[in-house]
């Protein structure tokens, strides 16, 4: 179609020869705006003409690296579609190309109605675009999930409690070829062994008092689609024995039944426990583990990308307004607000920010939110301690003797572990709980015990 169009306006351009751009002008305007990036730019600057636009005001909207947006713009710019308005950081606008020949091929691309891209048609790619700050960190797990959608490929999702490995799932699907199939999400945390393969693999009738009629289990479901198994690291071994058999085979039996189904499912499955040192400690099978960690993607912690705390927080805080009815901008945060959330060690991350803000926003009585309308569900941030006549809570004193005795062994966690007398799974999913990280310091001696742990 875009062939036909430019070739009617080179025909109809054929006699204005004083007016019109060299022969080549329409197939590198053509070769322009191929790319699905420039193109988006070049709409979405020109649908703002009075507005000027950072790289990384850019980034966040269109989800691509600064690399990428940087040479897309430069490109434009070159072309004379689009200017650079000087400043720092400098900003880009809308141009009109000199050539009336070009100037004309813009307004016939921008009279045209955009296509629909897959990712503006996903509702999880929206819910993590809100997810991006200045951080580039999610910028690259877009691209790795960009990359993971190409295909079929198992896929495993690492991070720690609240950080969007759900969102992160749903969007692999939506992106994928799958897209039009169910997505099936299973929290394996919450499935004993009694339930889980009724749940899984479903079962026929009379399979056990209580099967009145069959029921096709998330296997079944999730037949041409994905199936996502949340907390992975939670499966018994005999669960995990069972899935492996699945995925070797890509065949069950309902519970009750003889009959083999066949499915074709994609998997992705997420964790926020340390897989590799549950393969170690026998807890995790190990030929299970290569087969769900074929392609992994890590999402880092709020603590690892403080500078988007302030970003995300406003998102949310003008979502909120949105979602009551409100102005948008009837709400905002005093600076001691900021600085506290700043301060604040985020042991649920962006689920746990979202809820603050939430709750800040609705006990705030006056247009500013303070210090004081911020109630976190984690009361003591790490660098607190109690003081005046409050006492600590049970939850406080576990963390403080964690920390005392990690610091004590220079955070080997063998030997953190075999000090407070617990698993080292335990003492890994103590320190996700509390948000525990250890205070830099120089020196190769420490980096190499932390090494063991």
């Amino acid at each position: 179609m875009d062939d036909l169009i430019f070739s009617a306006r080179r025909a109809s351009a054929g006699g204005s020869a004083g007016t019109v751009e060299p022969p080549d002008g329409d197939a590198r305007f053509r070769t322009l705006v191929q790319s699905p990036l420039r193109a988006g730019i070049l709409r979405y600057l020109n649908s703002r003409p009075d507005e000027t636009f950072d790289v990384e005001t850019l980034m966040q909207t269109f989800g691509r690296l600064r690399l990428d947006v940087e040479n897309c713009v430069r490109e434009l710019v070159d072309f004379g579609v689009a200017r650079m308005h000087a400043g720092s950081p400098p900003k880009y606008l809308a141009d009109r190309p000199a050539g009336v020949a070009l100037a004309d091929l813009l307004d016939h691309f921008l009279e045209r109605t955009a296509s629909v891209s897959t990712e503006d048609q996903s509702p999880s790619v929206q819910r993590f675009r809100e997810m991006i700050g200045r951080d580039e960190k999610m910028l690259v797990v877009f691209e790795w999930i960009r990359t993971a959608a190409k295909s079929d490929i198992s896929v495993l999702i690492l991070g720690p409690t609240g950080s969007g490995k759900e969102v992160v799932a749903r969007m692999i699907h939506e992106l994928s070829r799958r897209t039009h199939a169910k997505f099936q999400a299973v929290n394996t945390a919450a499935l004993p062994d009694t339930l889980f393969e009724s749940e899984i693999f479903g079962y026929e009738k009379g399979a056990f008092t209580g099967a009145h009629d069959r029921k096709p289990g998330r296997l079944e479901l999730a037949n041409e689609g994905t199936l996502f198994l949340d907390e992975i690291g939670d499966m018994s071994l005999i669960a995990q024995a069972k899935l492996l058999r699945v995925l070797e085979e890509r065949r069950f039996e309902r519970l009750g039944g003889n009959k083999s189904i066949s499915v074709d499912f994609r998997l992705i499955s997420a964790t926020n426990r340390p897989l590799e040192q549950f393969v170690r400690d026998g807890r995790f099978r190990e030929d299970l583990y290569y087969r769900v960690n074929a392609f992994a993607i890590r999402l880092p912690s709020l603590r690892e990308r403080r500078v988007d705390i302030p970003v995300l927080a406003q998102r949310f805080l003008t979502r909120y307004c949105a979602a009551q009815g409100m102005p948008l901008d009837s709400k905002s945060f005093s600076q001691e607000a900021i600085d506290q959330l700043l301060t604040y060690h985020w042991p649920g991350n962006i689920r746990e920010l979202e809820s603050t803000v939430s709750r800040a926003a609705l006990s705030a009585p006056g247009r500013a939110i303070r210090a004081s309308d911020i109630e976190f569900l984690h009361a003591v941030p790490p660098t607190s301690t109690p003081t005046g006549d409050r006492l600590p809570s049970l939850a406080d004193s576990e963390r403080a003797h964690i920390v005392r005795v990690l610091e004590a062994v220079q955070w080997n966690k063998k030997e953190a572990s075999r000090v407070l007398d617990i698993s080292r799974g335990t003492l890994y999913r103590k320190i996700g709980e509390y948000g525990l990280e250890p205070e830099p310091r120089s020196g190769a001696g420490r980096r190499g015990k932390e090494a063991e742990a």
